[in-house]
């Protein structure tokens, strides 16, 4: 890792003694020893609703004829102009490095459906601004951007060692709604529906669930939708129509040609294949992202949802495709790892999941923000979590606060930062904790939309941010803190040690000291050693087995190399 990124600090002066005389030499730089690991043993993923983060291109906000409504209350589910540009602007201003973030998770840039359906019990007009409802899997959702804004995005992040992770969904495409309907010249729907001054309440009565038409759009070939001409969605987790979502046939082993909107759509890159099922298709959709801009990495949503042998299937393609875009473009590339994929299995806890062994490197760990023991003194779950991750690659990616569930307490994100970044395991940051995002508006019948309010770029909280990222760049040092062996030094304050003995890589850490303090750190660091606090910037020398500084709260110990200037 560059030192550029590294907390450095300098000691102004150091006493040598020579023989009875004290001599005072010129400046000191003291470098923490970093052991960061590879990617898979230190993964600290920033996930983040593009639409929701910051407006780069203004100019691309009402795509497709999609508009913003006057109150907060109607306005929550619809676009709201964060893109792809504005991640890039952020990434040239440090946000993400200065986190220690080494991949940003961006939600589907694919294009989706262009309207709306119905949010809630017909509270709101839902958007396809989360990803979830794809149309075209082969082009960008012109809300996004355009692909040169696509490929500065991830060659910006990859210059900063950042890997790009697409949130992908394999089970289903979006619903059929009235405005792509229209946009597709797909024939279901009845005369007026423009002139409704209560659309949001009358609309499916202005769509004709009899009609054949509906052929138009994916058939029956390629979903179950339970419309006309349609196989109805099954009982079961891999059949079943996901919150009425068509669901992918993509167990099937028919062949199947392009359904005819998509033949007719002038912009589409779908083409028919030869000999081709729905799950050749959608692999070679999706895979063609990572052959042409380069993608790390995939999120994979619904996994319970999709056979386990189109995952591995997925896995082993874009596999393929990495290496493809690495030997075509070795200046663009963070570097030779392999395509990385994790997976939201609803419920997943901390234990290694059994669809590793179909094409998952890890998957989302459900059970960490459920925990309901004292974050400020987490030992049960770290050393459950440690004893559950025992070593390299990391298979469980931990996370306080999501968008299907809810957002962890807001006065409480100091101790839930540290918590989270220090805990074994992945990292999931999701957008908007480092700053105190304040929740949105509650939609009555539909509580997770208000996890996915703007970015409070205008006032975010200078503690909460300050306190992440001293944590997220010294977890971004240190793979001991992911993978290594963990043990109780103190309780109070509580004092941990994570060493890895395979790198060498040790650190000390202790929550809730403050002033001066006292902390074990014998059999981590060697007596007479000097180790920085990572958390103040102040050195210290390890003297009868402990460390003794002024504490601001929370101490981050680790070794420093000594050079001259």
């Amino acid at each position: 890792m560059a030192l550029d990124r590294l907390l450095t600090t300098s000691v102004r002066a150091l006493v040598l003694v020579a023989g009875m005389a004290a001599v005072v030499l010129p400046v000191f730089a003291q470098t923490p020893v970093a052991i960061p690991g590879t990617f898979a043993e230190n993964p600290i993923v920033y996930f983040v609703v593009t639409d929701r983060f910051y407006n780069g291109n203004p100019a691309n906000d009402e795509s497709y004829g999609r508009h913003r409504e006057k109150t907060p209350k109607d306005d929550v589910g619809t676009f709201h102009g964060g893109d792809l540009k504005g991640l890039t602007l952020k990434l040239k201003e440090g946000w993400f490095r200065d986190l220690g973030v080494n991949a940003l998770w961006i939600t589907a840039p694919y294009e989706q459906i262009h309207g709306w359906v119905q949010g809630g019990q017909k509270e709101f007009k839902h958007y396809a601004y989360h990803g979830y409802y794809a149309l075209d899997y082969t082009v960008l959702d012109k809300n996004m951007g355009t692909p040169e804004e696509l490929r500065e995005l991830v060659d910006t992040a990859h210059a900063q060692g950042i890997r790009i992770l697409f949130d992908i969904v394999m089970n289903h495409p979006g619903y059929l709604d009235i405005q792509t309907a229209k946009d597709m010249k797909i024939d279901v729907l009845w005369p007026d529906w423009e002139k409704d001054s209560n659309l949001l309440r009358n609309y499916h009565n202005f769509i004709d669930y009899n009609s054949e038409k509906f052929g138009d759009w994916w058939g029956r070939p390629w979903v179950r939708a339970g419309l006309p001409g349609y196989m109805d969605g099954g009982r079961d987790d891999l059949t079943m129509q996901l919150a009425y979502l068509p669901d992918f046939r993509t167990e099937s082993t028919e062949a199947v040609k392009l359904p005819k909107f998509l033949k007719e759509k002038a912009d589409t890159k779908a083409v028919d294949l030869p000999n081709t099922t729905v799950r050749g298709y959608l692999i070679k959709w999706l895979t063609d992202w990572v052959r042409e801009f380069g993608v790390d990495g995939f999120r994979c949503d619904t996994v319970k949802h999709v056979e386990p042998a189109a995952w591995a299937a997925l896995k082993a393609e874009a596999a393929k495709a990495l290496a493809e875009f690495k030997a075509k473009n070795p200046t663009r590339k963070v570097d030779d790892a392999p395509f990385w994929m994790v997976g939201e299995y609803w419920g997943a806890g901390p234990a290694k999941h059994k669809l590793t062994g179909f094409g998952f490197d890890a998957m989302i760990n459900f059970d960490f923000q459920q925990q309901e023991g004292d974050y400020a003194k987490p030992e049960k779950l770290f050393r459950g979590y440690a004893k559950e991750q025992a070593g390299r690659p990391v298979h469980m990616l931990n996370y306080l606060s999501s968008h299907d569930t809810e957002l962890f307490e807001r006065e409480r994100l100091i101790e839930g930062g540290s918590a989270l970044l220090l805990a074994p395991g992945g990292v999931q940051i999701f957008y908007g904790d480092e700053t105190a995002r304040p929740l949105g508006v509650v939609p009555r019948t539909d509580p997770q939309q208000a996890t996915r309010s703007d970015m409070n770029w205008a006032s975010p909280d200078a503690k909460v941010l300050a306190h992440w990222r001293k944590l997220g760049r010294f977890r971004a040092r240190h793979r001991a803190l992911a993978t290594g062996e963990h043990k109780q030094l103190g309780d109070a304050p509580y004092t941990f040690s994570r060493v890895e003995p395979a790198s060498g890589d040790r650190v000390v850490v202790a929550l809730g000291a403050k002033g001066a303090v006292s902390l074990p750190v014998a059999g981590v660091f060697e007596e007479g050693q000097t180790v920085l606090d990572a958390y103040t910037g102040r050195t210290a020398k390890v003297v009868g087995g402990k460390v003794a500084l002024q504490a601001e709260q929370t101490v981050l110990l680790e070794r420093v190399q000594v050079e001259t200037h």
